[in-house]
């Protein structure tokens, strides 16, 4: 596996899921990628559950109150050093505050946000707990990337927040940009085109790794869930895109490599 101790400043450092019935979630994720899960039983913490490879924290589920207005979904939080600063940096480039920076007892530090397009996104300023302790690996988060309804508006937002630097991807019929910082890819950006359904918000999506995106879309169908696209290659490996029996969604991909995807 992968592991990795501390997420680097501006690249995705963990992702969650609010999901109205952990018990489905858990059985379906569980039986899905393999993950094991820890804690989910304090109401105060919104029966916050850890889902683990290995003994090792991979992904977070939440359950969804009741009343929220948002939809079952994962969410990806960005590494920072200062979310408060990180906050007044959002604001100041055209995003709004959804649930601004708190401590999440001894663990850390978060705040939650929107992109000037509308897309959801958090931020973690880790402490006790610094993310994702094993990534690109089968079963772990290997690639993150925002669809957005304007990513002309989008891309300069998140290089100025985050301090990262663009690259065009070369790939016919696609408006599609990685972000990267030090030379190092961390996210993308991709224009929506008319494949969206016009309902669909500008919103975040999340890739996770196996061994055989055929079978884990067959696995997705038998477990409750919906496979949105079925599997098809890319340049940079067989993927899917699912949603589970809740209807959040996600991608999975058998990536050609093991470092990161794009």
């Amino acid at each position: 596996m992968a592991k990795r101790d501390k997420a680097d400043p501006s690249t995705v450092s963990w992702v969650d899921l609010q999901t109205p019935d952990l018990d489905k979630a858990r059985k379906f994720y569980g039986e899905l990628l393999g993950w094991s899960f820890v804690g989910g039983d304090d109401p105060n913490a919104g029966f916050y559950t850890m889902a683990q490879l290995g003994g090792r924290n991979v992904a977070g589920m939440a359950k969804l109150r009741a009343g929220s207005p948002f939809p079952p979904m994962w969410s990806i939080y960005l590494a920072v050093e200062n979310a408060d600063e990180i906050a007044r940096k959002i604001t100041e480039a055209g995003g709004k505050i959804v649930v601004p920076p708190m401590d999440v007892m001894e663990e850390g530090r978060m705040g939650y946000f929107a992109d000037p397009t509308g897309a959801h996104f958090g931020v973690w300023q880790g402490r006790r707990h610094q993310g994702a302790q094993v990534i690109e690996e089968t079963g772990s988060m290997t690639w993150h990337e925002v669809y957005t309804r304007d990513l002309a508006k989008a891309r300069p937002f998140y290089m100025s927040v985050f301090g990262l630097e663009v690259k065009r991807l070369d790939a016919p019929g696609i408006d599609y940009w990685t972000l990267q910082k030090g030379g190092r890819t961390v996210f993308g950006a991709m224009q929506m085109s008319a494949q969206f359904p016009p309902e669909v918000p500008s919103h975040w999506n999340t890739y996770f790794a196996v061994t055989d995106t055929d079978a884990a879309a067959k696995k997705a169908g038998e477990l409750g869930g919906t496979v949105m696209a079925p599997p098809f290659d890319t340049p940079y490996g067989r993927m899917a895109v699912i949603a589970d029996p809740a209807g959040a969604a996600f991608c999975v991909i058998k990536p050609v490599s093991s470092s990161s995807v794009w």
